[in-house]
């Protein structure tokens, strides 16, 4: 089978390439905005980019044409935010925050959450998440109807057992993210995993 995104099936694009690109990591972002509201939720087009310096981009898309997601909105208007890490304990919370209320209405207080303070930007994390990147927008670049938010990322906040003191590496026990698979409503587990050393 053949698709030609440019033409015929230029419609198709999100099935197809959310479907076949998988599994993806969950950016669960919060955000406040220039009232202190603070607003989170999940996005799948996301991934680590960079590490030198460190930086994370995901796509957020736009409510409609060229009006952006409350999240887009207010990293625009402060420059911040926060990815919060999701594990499988916490996807049905996770999910519950993908909701649309209305302005103003907090997805935390709504999915039963807690916000904590961060370190390094105004943006709270979510407590309960295993990992969280405090993070700077470097840039939002627009292409299209796709607006990708790239970040330096300043400060990690990890769970007791997460990471090992010793070698700095993830404790794969302790940390079971979730995947995004097709759409509208595929998730995936971690918890079967593999090891390939590369060769010399």
């Amino acid at each position: 089978m053949e698709f030609d995104l440019a033409g015929e099936h230029r419609r198709l694009a999100y099935k197809l390439l959310a479907g076949l690109v998988t599994p993806r990591p969950i950016a669960w972002v919060s955000t406040v905005d220039r009232q202190g509201r603070v607003n989170a939720a999940p996005f799948s087009f996301f991934n680590v980019l960079g590490t030198d310096p460190p930086i994370v981009g995901f796509a957020p898309g736009d409510r409609e044409p060229g009006i952006p997601k409350d999240t887009a909105r207010n990293i625009r208007l402060t420059g911040e935010f926060v990815v919060n890490l999701v594990d499988e304990s916490l996807a049905e919370a996770m999910n519950q925050t993908a909701a649309e209320l209305p302005a103003g209405e907090s997805e935390l207080a709504f999915a039963g959450l807690t916000a904590a303070p961060s370190r390094t930007v105004a943006a709270p994390r979510i407590a309960e998440a295993p990992v969280a990147l405090e993070c700077t927008e470097w840039s939002t670049l627009e292409i299209g109807r796709n607006r990708l938010v790239i970040g330096v990322v300043h400060h990690i906040w990890a769970r007791e057992g997460v990471i090992d003191p010793v070698s700095f590496l993830v404790n794969s026990d302790a940390f079971r993210p979730i995947g995004r698979m097709q759409v509208p409503s595929g998730y995936c587990r971690t918890r079967d995993r593999f090891e390939m050393e590369r060769p010399d």
